[in-house]
């Protein structure tokens, strides 16, 4: 495979000289990301300066965990405004630069979703730990791929999950620890989303399925889908339908989608870019309770959450141990505080490769099982059509139906 900076980010002029060896782990303890010292602060290249600047936010809200202290992108006026909101970050000339600094940790991809795979393997093979926006790649032959390069090197690859954190989800988790909800029945999802033709012309690659690799199921539904799946455990049947109604596109921003649960519990998802408003809602009917997330588009989990209870569960009992539940960090804030986390030895609620894989799966099944007309039961094994890439050609276009 070749490297990212022949493909990408090569023709940038040379900000600040880096030193070209590569940096090599100290010890076994190192090369895990595991201190037996106590809490590390380690320096972070943010690779990318769209959703990057999101990043940044998150992490200078740590700054006893984290320096960012490189910015890189192929806008170099772009690349320097980001880095003059980080004290101390200077500019990368390329991927190249950041790869070969051996003061680099951390490697943070942001980069179009048909780069993700390829620089998550350079930065691996660099020594660093990755952290990579979603989709985490576009097939799961290469999340695999990076699974066995991030055994080899001793590193962490962290998926970008960040509507995990937030008081809504630490709430529900308390009231399941607490044996209040009993078994989940059904959920509702609901990524309603409003993106117009100047959503597509900001940047190059949204709508070319080669490039982005699919629409509103890949790059705007996936984050609930992430939250049902790590509420609810793992999806093992999807039924899917996806068009293409609202923008002019190689890809779809449409789609209803069916999901069983390992559970037995049943849900359904529902994906729009052609809604008046941005709305991402999450609904949870358990035996004892229904749970309701908050509207917010990026951060459901922000706010608390409207729980309810079922008759004859007390509403009081709910409410109490509503009451006790200490508001985590949220957004990108708590993801970055769970990397922290898992890097000094303490995995708890960090995002893992693994957690990336399951997300990948579940959208090759939505894919599949949208353009076959079938439904798709998971996990899929090596041999599946869709291990190599979902199936190719745009979505069912209808826009004039």
């Amino acid at each position: 495979m070749p490297p990212l900076s022949t493909l990408y980010i090569k023709n940038l002029r040379t900000v600040h000289g880096t030193p070209t060896r590569v940096r090599r782990p100290a010890s076994p303890s190192a090369r895990n990301g595991r201190r037996t010292a106590g809490p590390s602060r380690r320096r972070v290249a943010i690779l990318g300066a769209g959703v990057g600047a999101e990043h940044l936010r998150g992490y200078a809200a740590l700054p006893e965990r984290f320096e960012v202290a490189l910015i890189c992108d192929r806008d170099a006026e772009r690349a320097r405004a980001l880095a003059a909101a980080a004290p101390g970050a200077a500019v990368a000339s390329s991927v190249e630069a950041v790869l070969s600094d051996p003061a680099v940790d951390v490697v943070d991809v942001c980069l179009p979703p048909h780069l993700h795979a390829r620089t998550v393997l350079d930065a691996l093979a660099a020594g660093k730990h990755a952290v990579c926006e979603k989709p985490l790649a576009l097939s799961l032959a290469d999340v695999d791929r990076m699974a066995e390069a991030a055994r080899l090197a001793g590193r962490r690859v962290a998926p970008v999950f960040q509507y995990r954190f937030g008081i809504g989800v630490a709430q529900l988790r308390a009231l399941l620890d607490a044996g209040m909800a009993g078994r989940a029945l059904a959920a509702s999802l609901e990524t309603h989303w409003n993106r117009d033709a100047g959503y597509y012309a900001a940047a190059s690659w949204r709508g070319v399925r080669s490039e982005e690799g699919g629409g509103a199921v890949l790059g705007h539904a996936i984050h609930l889908h992430d939250l049902l799946i790590t509420l609810l455990g793992p999806a093992v049947r999807v039924a899917a339908l996806t068009a293409t109604r609202v923008n002019p596109v190689e890809v779809e921003d449409c789609a209803a989608i069916a999901l069983e649960m390992e559970s037995g519990a049943v849900a359904t998802s529902s994906v729009t870019l052609g809604a008046a408003d941005d709305t991402s809602r999450l609904r949870l009917v358990f035996e004892g309770l229904t749970a309701e997330s908050g509207r917010s588009p990026y951060a459901p989990a922000a706010e608390p959450w409207t729980f309810t209870a079922r008759a004859p569960a007390p509403q009081d009992d709910v409410d109490a141990v509503l009451a006790e539940t200490p508001v985590p960090r949220s957004g990108f804030a708590g993801f970055f505080e769970a990397f922290a986390d898992a890097l000094d030895g303490r995995p708890g609620a960090a995002a893992t490769l693994a957690d990336g894989r399951r997300s990948i799966e579940l959208a090759t099944a939505i894919y599949h099982a949208a353009a076959t007309g079938r439904t798709v039961r998971l996990p899929l094994a090596a041999d599946h059509p869709g291990y190599h890439g979902w199936p190719p050609g745009p979505a069912r276009r209808n826009q004039n139906e």
